[in-house]
């Protein structure tokens, strides 16, 4: 990614060569910087294995040598060099651009700090400063990377790459304006590309500008748009509160992509927040239709039976939704173990278990060990069952705070048919995190089950309200992962 910068210049470098010589090795200089200046490098090196068994300790002859290997593309070699070359004086800035150069080009951290010492001899080189910003992008360190992306912001002007890259570590700084300023500048290089406007227009969209969204857009409206760039256009309109195209736009987006299940849960979305909610259900059950075994039009459909009070069905479908993706129910640090199992929970039940057998009174790899053993479905009575619910019991009393611990332990008293200790527990969790969705539901299920359920009705609403609000943060979310997964495919 991003190879146009080039710190170090090859007659910048002949001319240093040739002006500020060392007396032992003046004589050796001047034929070795005319080659390279005419690019016969291989010629240069010649002279130069000569002038070095003369001078070892001369570290212009080094860096010339450098120079020449890095003409050849021999980089190892010129790596070699010029660091032999920053040995005998650290502030060769020929041999630091050098080295800077090749680190770069492989984009490898260990660049960095080669380019901050040139910084520090020369504080406003505008490429030392872009060089610095792709690096600092490479590994992740946005906050260190835009100051130099915007100090060498004019270096950028006509470079794609380097653009996303800098829009995308304003969006992870949360700096909306400032990233969607510079897609503008991505935008005008590259206007009919779909993907350039769909990304600036998602990042208006989170900056909260609806109408530059769709002026955008408008180009790709009027040309036969795809289902994703209508359901852009949806969202821009709802937020400007016109909300006639948003459902129209969404209507078309759905008729080009109907197995898009996306696409039903923001029409429930919409109609949730202008109380349409029988049209809403009217659309998620053509959804469900197609893909019965889509857990968020469940969700979705639930949420809008909540505000019709219709409370058995929105109960029912909340229940199906769980069934059909059990990993509502799994913790996220057990759904990232089982990531790196690659979902499979046997595996990392085995993980936990090991590192259980060293550190026996851990309170996180219990509670993991009862949550994976919950996840695969282990039956009340079975070994596993009580294995993981005294993992569960003893991971509370270790840690009470650690809401998780609480939240399946519930679900494992539920299992068990112990339904008040079950609420109980549901609570506790509910009390250290109000947004545990699972939680919520499971205290559903448990009063159920007792002479509680009074309480039932509320509790859906309050499991419909962050079930809504989940949907709006998945959304942003895929909006922030356009932007990232742009500046990836331009690496």
């Amino acid at each position: 990614m991003l190879r146009a910068l080039k710190l170090i210049c090859l007659a910048g470098s002949i001319l240093f060569f040739s002006t500020v010589r060392a007396q032992t090795a003046a004589e050796s200089i001047g034929p070795i910087a005319s080659a390279l200046r005419a690019e016969q490098f291989d010629r240069a090196l010649d002279l130069l294995k000569i002038a070095l068994q003369k001078f070892p300790g001369d570290g212009q002859l080094w860096t010339m040598q450098g120079v020449a290997y890095a003409g050849k593309g021999q980089k190892k070699e010129a790596l070699t060099s010029f660091r032999r070359a920053l040995k005998i004086f650290p502030e060769n800035v020929p041999a630091l651009q050098g080295t800077a150069q090749i680190d770069y080009d492989a984009g490898t951290a260990e660049g960095i700090p080669v380019i901050e010492h040139l910084l520090r001899l020369r504080p406003n080189d505008l490429t030392s400063h872009g060089m610095l910003a792709v690096l600092e992008f490479q590994q992740g360190q946005c906050l260190k990377a835009v100051p130099h992306f915007e100090k060498a912001e004019p270096l950028f002007e006509s470079q794609l790459p380097a653009l996303h890259a800098y829009a995308t570590c304003l969006v992870k700084l949360k700096r909306f304006e400032a990233a969607a300023n510079v897609l503008q500048k991505a935008l005008l290089l590259n206007p009919n590309d779909p993907r350039e406007r769909q990304v600036l227009s998602s990042v208006q969209l989170i900056a909260h500008q609806p109408q530059a969204a769709i002026s955008t857009l408008d180009p790709l409206l009027s040309a036969g748009p795809d289902p994703q760039i209508l359901e852009l256009a949806s969202a821009a309109y709802e937020e400007r509160h016109d909300t006639e195209k948003a459902v129209d736009a969404l209507r078309r987006a759905i008729l080009l992509d109907p197995q898009n299940v996306q696409l039903y849960v923001d029409f429930a979305a919409i109609s949730a927040t202008h109380q349409s909610f029988q049209v809403g259900i009217n659309v998620v059950n053509d959804g469900i239709n197609l893909q019965p075994k889509a857990a968020p039009l469940y969700f979705a459909r639930g949420v809008l039976y909540v505000q019709l009070a219709e409370y058995e069905k929105a109960q029912a479908d909340f229940e199906k939704a769980y069934d059909l993706d059990p990993s509502q129910s799994l913790s996220i640090a057990a759904q990232g173990l089982a990531a790196v199992q690659q979902n499979d929970l046997t595996r990392a039940l085995a993980g936990v278990q090991e590192k259980l057998t060293r550190k026996p009174a851990d309170p996180i790899l219990l509670y993991l060990q009862a949550d994976i053993l919950a996840q695969q479905g282990v039956e009340p009575g079975s070994a596993d069952f009580e294995s993981a619910l005294r993992s569960a019991q003893k991971a509370v009393i270790l840690r009470p705070t650690l809401e998780p611990a609480h939240s399946v332990l519930g679900k494992l008293y539920l299992q068990a048919g112990k339904y008040s200790e079950a609420a109980a527990q549901c609570r506790k969790a509910l009390e250290i995190d109000p947004k545990d969705q699972t939680a919520l539901y499971h205290l559903i299920q448990a009063l159920r089950k007792t002479d509680k359920r009074t309480e039932i009705p509320e509790l859906l609403k309050r499991l419909a309200l962050l079930r809504q609000q989940a949907t709006n943060e998945e959304r942003e979310q895929y909006r922030y992962k356009l932007v990232e997964a742009d500046a990836d495919s331009k690496r």
